[in-house]
């Protein structure tokens, strides 16, 4: 016997819902199948789950099936469709997975910045907590107020010079301090200030 015969044999009795016919038919070409997705996938789990699409739309499809069709040559249609559908599922999960890392990363980095400039602040507030007084008023003045020199001066009665003195030396003060806290604070707190 030939196969065509067989296959229009088998067609005729999946059309009439032939459940033993279809169990025929997985047996004969579910290797087949999944040798066909394998070749594309690479995968043997996916390949699986291939073959068990290919056969459930066979299942439901069986009214469109031509009595003098080539049976492989349908499933092979199905089975390569399927595989490639695949492929694109797997390639725009991949683009999602990279895309979701790099935006984690960045949310990572942010927060890490953000960390470390709460740091850097807390350590810099730390050591203006210890500043002279005339030096703390003067650099607070100017740093987290924002006043110019003369107006700190008139404020504190001062001469400007001295204003200017008191800001040089907290800076001083504050940039060796924060040495013991590491390279990392020191260049954030003067791009920062």
């Amino acid at each position: 016997m030939n196969n065509e015969f067989i296959d229009s044999e088998y067609i005729q009795q999946l059309i009439a819902g032939d459940e033993a016919a279809f169990t025929i038919v997985y047996n004969l070409y579910a290797k087949k199948v999944y040798g066909v997705s394998f070749k594309f996938l690479k995968d043997k789990a996916q390949s699986e789950e291939i073959v068990q699409e290919v056969f459930i739309k066979l299942w439901l499809n069986v009214e469109k099936l031509d009595v003098e069709g080539n049976l492989w040559l349908y499933l092979f249609v199905i089975t390569k469709r399927l595989s490639i559908n695949a492929l694109r599922q797997i390639s725009k999960s991949k683009e999602f997975a990279e895309k979701l890392v790099l935006e984690v990363t960045e949310i990572h980095n942010t927060t890490e910045e953000n960390v470390l400039l709460h740091d850097l602040e807390r350590c810099t507030d730390n050591v203006i907590a210890t500043l002279p007084r005339q030096q703390k008023l003067a650099y607070t003045l100017s740093r987290k107020q924002g006043l110019s020199h003369k107006e700190i001066a008139e404020q504190l009665h001062i001469s400007p010079y001295t204003v200017n003195n008191h800001i040089v030396e907290a800076l001083k003060t504050i940039k060796i301090q924060l040495r013991h806290f590491g390279f990392i604070y020191l260049l954030l707190f003067f791009i920062r200030f």
